[in-house]
């Protein structure tokens, strides 16, 4: 609560700046998405605080990671934040509010060449769940409501699929406080099932090639063991890499050129802020995003 407060009282400020005093910047800032604890957040960007001041040529490079969604989110649209990897809800949230705040440059590559992920909705294994059908009348628990696959998708989906809305489905939603932390919940019982992200590449059991089970997998503190997958959505769109639209036009392509050459000239850097296995980045347009820009203003309305 405390960074989010700061990165508010950080927008009020840039906001009373002028154009030309904004854009004389000596420091480049990052927006981090909440939903893993913040001390592995810092850790997996920490590279890029190393490399970007000698390529942007700023003074230095600057981590907020926010407490949830939303602050990255309020920063990107405050003109406080530089640059933010968002899930494909997120940035619809955003071009929904202002369609000239930031552009989606990149995102990734999965390693079978797809560029989408999915959400997938996973219970204890000794549960005695493991279809949909046997969630009726249970508790389902969402990562985050800006988020992508841990929310919107999910909402809108399974509301299709089952023909009614997922309120009168299952007996009680709620929302984890992240991805992580979603998962924990499911563990403990809070939930009976939620909602989170996977690459869908790969073997179950090993959280798939990325995706917030595998880095919790990683990271040691989930045994796939434990857990069964009840659902699986359509293919997402990966999530776009934006830019703060008003940056200088030289620093957009210099920063999306390290981006672009970072799984190779760093793929150690490249894996930690992407949290997992891909093939590398690929250009991407608002267009690319339409259909979750779509749903979301949808799921607005609804």
């Amino acid at each position: 609560m405390i960074r989010k407060t700061l990165l508010g009282a950080v927008a009020l400020g840039m906001l009373a700046m002028g154009a030309a005093q904004a854009e004389d910047l000596k420091e480049f800032r990052v927006g981090i998405l909440g939903g893993e604890n913040e001390a592995d957040r810092l850790r997996n960007f920490q590279c890029l605080t190393e490399k970007l001041p000698e390529v942007l040529g700023v003074e230095k490079v600057s981590l907020f990671p926010a407490a949830d969604y939303d602050g990255v989110i309020q920063g990107l649209l405050g003109g406080t934040l530089d640059y933010a990897e968002l899930g494909a809800s997120g940035y619809a949230k955003i071009y929904l509010e202002n369609p000239d705040a930031v552009e989606p440059i990149l995102t990734t590559v999965q390693t079978d060449g797809s560029k989408g992920y999915y959400s997938v909705m996973v219970a204890r294994k000794d549960s005695g769940i493991a279809t949909l059908e046997d969630m009726k009348g249970k508790k389902l628990g969402f990562a985050d409501p800006d988020s992508t696959s841990g929310y919107l998708v999910p909402a809108v989906t399974l509301a299709q699929s089952l023909g009614m809305p997922v309120e009168e489905y299952f007996s009680e939603t709620g929302f984890g406080g992240g991805h992580e932390n979603l998962v924990l919940e499911v563990l403990k019982g809070t939930f009976d099932a939620g909602t989170t992200w996977a690459s869908g590449v790969g073997e179950f059991e090993e959280g798939y090639t990325s995706g917030n089970l595998h880095k919790m997998v990683e990271k040691g503190i989930l045994d796939m063991d434990d857990l069964v997958e009840v659902w699986k959505s359509p293919l997402i769109p990966n999530g776009p890499i934006v830019v703060r639209t008003s940056m200088d036009a030289d620093m957009k392509t210099k920063f999306k050129e390290f981006m672009v050459a970072l799984p190779e000239s760093d793929p150690e850097c490249f894996s930690a802020i992407q949290g997992g296995d891909y093939t590398g980045y690929t250009e991407v347009t608002p267009a690319f995003y339409q259909p979750i820009i779509d749903a979301r203003k949808a799921q607005i309305g609804s």
